[in-house]
């Protein structure tokens, strides 16, 4: 399973995840012309993705998704912006809801924040099985079991605290941020995913980290720390910070 962030953050978000010449999307934020850049990059062309599955309907997570045909998109409201018309009926992401595209499983987990019906999702090829999750407050505890030992972790570490506080945004936004349907601090990132990795992990990219209250930096210092305080040790798996301005590329071939 391969994948590809090919932007992560507030001005848009889109991961390609490939397997056996097969392509799905996890949102569609950013233009269509930057998704066949990277696909192109990869040997591929828009035409060759199958299936994209959008998380919820803030703008920069599915702007873009009107350029699929409406029987390639699925998602968590029948509206898509800028299209003719409803998504398919059996398209209709519900949480715990399983799809199968291709040879894919798509299993659909409810998270919180401010948009209705907003979800992460877990993928397996058959083979390795990658968790994508974002744009949340909190993790429900039914969500723990699916995110046990998985091979590849996309997820949120949005904002370091003190910056937070210490930035220029106003009062009512920071408290937003903050609250149970907001977004995960690097702090709360880390504390997750030191209980949900295993045996099997071998990635965690760091995703919609905030330009002006986050920084790579900050994020991988924090993960460290915390690993290191909660485990004892720091686990071999890698740990990389995706970006809205470059690519992120992880998984095997």
């Amino acid at each position: 399973m391969l994948f590809d962030v090919v932007s992560s953050g507030s001005t848009g978000n889109c991961t390609i995840l490939i397997s056996h010449d097969k392509i799905l999307l996890l949102d569609f934020g950013v233009s269509k012309r930057k998704v066949s850049k990277a696909l192109e990059s990869l040997g591929y062309s828009f035409d060759d993705i199958s299936a994209c599955f959008i998380t919820h309907n803030h703008s920069d997570h599915i702007s873009q998704a009107y350029n699929l045909p409406l029987n390639k998109i699925y998602a968590t409201s029948l509206e898509i912006p800028k299209a003719e018309s409803n998504l398919p009926i059996d398209h209709l992401i519900k949480p715990f809801s399983t799809t199968f595209v291709e040879h894919f499983k798509i299993t659909a987990l409810p998270l919180s924040h401010d948009a209705e019906n907003t979800v992460g999702y877990i993928i397996t090829d058959g083979e390795e099985t990658l968790g994508y999750i974002t744009d949340t407050g909190f993790i429900p505890e039914k969500n723990f079991s699916y995110l046990q030992d998985l091979d590849y972790y996309i997820f949120e570490s949005n904002h370091d605290v003190k910056m937070l506080y210490e930035s220029k945004r106003p009062e009512f936004n920071i408290r937003r941020i903050i609250s149970d349907k907001g977004h995960l601090s690097n702090v709360d990132s880390a504390y997750y995913i030191s209980s949900f990795f295993g045996k099997k992990t071998k990635e965690v990219v760091l995703f919609h980290l905030s330009t002006q209250c986050n920084t790579p930096e900050i994020a991988l210092i924090t993960y460290e720390n915390v690993l290191q305080t909660q485990l004892g040790y720091l686990p071999e798996f890698k740990i990389v910070c995706s970006s809205n301005e470059k690519e992120t590329i992880g998984g095997s071939k």
